[in-house]
């Protein structure tokens, strides 16, 4: 039995039909080209001197990496949620969150709209 490849513009697997999912963003090809330059520097922060260098001049450091407007708002104001919005991989973003203090559940609290208070206690109760 011989099995074709794929032809040019085409993948070895049928497109499936996206399902939405509420308050869910779906990370794609479109969302990874979106991200390439956010997450290349978050990437940078596999590095020490990288993430020293953040903190001394987070602007400038955006800058060298081509982030837009819209990332650098999120950058500025912490928000994950915009991050992610803007292309970011969660798996990237989790060096950036670590520079700004921010643990998985200071971005579930971010992700459920809670106080991060909150969030601790709702998981609290959940496990008991």
């Amino acid at each position: 039995m011989s099995v074709e490849s794929p032809r040019v513009g085409q993948t070895a697997y049928p497109r499936q039909t996206r399902r939405a999912i509420p308050g869910t963003l779906i990370y794609d090809g479109t969302q990874a080209r979106k991200g390439y330059a956010l997450n290349k520097m978050c990437f940078s922060f596999n590095s020490a001197a990288n993430r020293e260098a953040f903190q001394r001049n987070e602007d400038e450091y955006c800058t060298r990496f081509g982030l837009d407007a819209h990332q650098r708002d999120a950058v500025k104001r912490r928000d994950v949620l915009a991050l992610l919005e803007a292309g970011g991989n969660i798996y990237y973003l989790a060096k950036l969150a670590g520079i700004f203090g921010l643990d998985v559940q200071d971005i579930g609290a971010q992700q459920t709209n809670m106080s991060r208070e909150a969030f601790t206690a709702r998981l609290v109760a959940a496990g008991k």
